[in-house]
């Protein structure tokens, strides 16, 4: 490579990292408009789950085909990318296969990064099958249409292109190392399993026109990185980056314990005080804001069930799984968790738009994205909580939601109604006075 060379790819370079680390503090603005929440209890725990859920995918595997796939395109992503560093130091300073100095070494990792590229296109291959011809029923799901439909097949061809370039490049690299009496700077080092049978293609060409190729598929290979990097920021796989932290953070109370509302414990316990004025004013602080009781808008929800709707994979499983959903009802979880992401970007761009504020907008989470249908609809059964492979919880925004719709707009559906005003007033669920209350045990 030349001097010109070195100095584009080092603008490449700065401007795919310095696009990418904008796009992530823009996330990571957009997580914090959550209110705060705790979630630094048990350190041991959370690192054990953040290891065996997002790193040991052990989640995944629960559905054998699916997860044994995801984990080759998985450790593809994770140790191919390893190379990515030798290209970084070659394109910045000239240099060929910098890191051929590790000897027999070397020539495992790149036998094992051609292996398993081999494999990533194999495994990429299914999922195409999976989702184009055979259309599993959770990828042609109504919440699923249009750009996110796309989205997943748009991934699935960056796969595709880039471990072909890989294996193209390594191909173009072969056939010049073994250049009788050396060829330019082209030192002989790696082992290729697999490029060996592509390399054959260039043979009759004239080793300047297999030079132009090699560096055809180099930069093409290195562009194509940074551009799946940045498309990261627009897509359902931004969870290859959030599952990490989105796991350790997760809650770690049992399934369908929810937290109780602080104001509301605190009035109760009032009430239940022999010694409390029932008449007497709640003391409030100078300045303080009434609170709000669950979450219309995403800047009511916690920062947590943020960072859960980032890291979404879209993948179905929790919708493939909730009763409601299988049964023909309108709510669907993944559609939760897009809608959530979809609305937190929309807030997002319009502080951008605004210079850090937000100005509102006429529009809430609650109605224009999520209507009330859909909410009354999920049974709370945590079906989709206990499904999901990252460990993202769409009940705990459905149960917020629901919060604001019962104690700030008593919305409540009227059957629900009706059993609140029999508990306030006889005691019980059902219409008979608190004298009849034990009727039931002379019934038999």
């Amino acid at each position: 490579m030349s001097y010109l060379d070195n100095i584009l790819f080092a603008i490449l370079l700065v401007i795919g990292f310095g696009y990418f680390f904008n796009n992530i503090k823009k996330i990571h603005r957009n997580i914090n408009l959550g209110i705060a929440v705790d979630r630094k209890d048990n350190p041991g725990l959370r690192w054990k789950n953040m290891a065996m859920i997002a790193l040991g995918q052990s989640k995944m595997v629960k559905r054998p085909v699916a997860g044994v796939l995801h984990i080759i395109v998985y450790l593809g992503f994770i140790i191919i990318n390893i190379e990515l560093l030798e290209i970084i130091i070659d394109g910045l300073f000239g240099t060929h296969r910098v890191f051929s100095f590790l000897g027999s070494a070397y020539d495992v990792l790149i036998g094992s990064f051609e292996i398993l590229a081999l494999l990533v296109l194999i495994a990429v291959s299914v999922f195409w099958i999976r989702r184009n011809l055979i259309r599993l029923k959770r990828f042609i799901n109504p919440d699923l249409q249009g750009f996110p439909k796309s989205d997943a097949n748009y991934i699935l061809y960056f796969e595709m292109v880039l471990m072909t370039l890989f294996l193209l490049m390594n191909a173009s690299d072969l056939h010049l190392q073994n250049v009788p009496g050396g060829f330019s700077h082209f030192v002989k080092a790696g082992s290729f399993p697999v490029s060996q049978f592509i390399a054959p293609l260039f043979n009759g060409m004239s080793n300047e026109s297999v030079m132009l190729f090699s560096e055809l598929f180099w930069w093409l290979h290195i562009v194509g990185i940074f551009v799946f990097m940045n498309y990261l920021y627009f897509s359902k796989h931004l969870h290859i980056l959030l599952a990490f932290p989105n796991t350790y953070f997760a809650n770690l109370n049992p399934l369908g314990q929810f937290d109780n509302l602080e104001a509301v414990t605190k009035e109760v316990k009032t009430m239940m005080d022999p010694n409390a004025d029932p008449f007497a004013a709640a003391p409030a602080s100078e300045g303080e804001v009434p609170a709000k009781f669950g979450a219309s808008d995403v800047q009511d929800l916690n920062w947590v069930q943020l960072l859960n709707a980032y890291t979404c994979t879209e993948c179905g499983r929790c919708t493939s799984s909730c009763p409601a959903n299988l049964t023909g009802k309108k709510l669907s979880p993944r559609k939760i968790m897009m809608d959530t992401r979809d609305r937190l970007e929309e807030v997002g761009k319009n502080i951008d738009a605004n210079k850090g504020v937000f100005i509102p907008d006429n529009k809430t989470l609650l109605n224009d994205y999520i209507t009330p249908e859909e909410l009354w609809a999920c049974t709370s059964c945590n079906a989709c909580v206990e499904e999901c492979p990252v460990n993202i919880s769409p009940l705990s925004i459905i149960m917020d939601m629901r919060r604001y719709l019962v104690m700030e707009q008593s919305a409540a559906p009227m059957p629900l109604n009706a059993m609140m005003t029999n508990i306030e007033n006889n005691g019980a669920p059902w219409q008979y006075s608190q004298q009849d209350r034990l009727n039931w045990k002379n019934e038999n």
